[in-house]
């Protein structure tokens, strides 16, 4: 899929338009028209506050399979992850495992 049709596909799915886009990525709408009107190919920091304005990662934004959008709360789950002992990841596995049986 191209970055226009991945573009295009996300908004969709979130019933937004090119100033919603807009408004959420601290981009101008001039920025983005010229991205969907001229056909341009916007550049890397563009495209990182477009990901961001969806709460995803570059690599989801260009990953093949379904996306898992990034909540603040997976985040946060993420951010605290990296910081663990391997002994403390096992740990924090096996409590959730604990949890998520019935």
């Amino acid at each position: 899929m191209d970055t226009h049709s991945k573009l295009r596909q996300l908004m969709s799915e979130r019933g937004w338009t090119a100033y919603r886009l807009a408004k959420e990525s601290g981009l101008s709408e001039s920025t983005l028209a010229n991205i969907f009107k001229r056909n341009t190919v916007p550049s890397i920091s563009t495209l990182e506050a477009v990901c961001a304005a969806f709460g995803i990662s570059l690599a989801q934004f260009f990953a093949e399979q379904d996306m898992v959008e990034l909540t603040p709360e997976l985040k946060e789950l993420f951010d605290h992850w990296v910081s663990l002992t391997p002994e403390q990841k096992q740990a924090a596995l096996q409590m959730l495992r604990a949890m998520n049986t019935k």
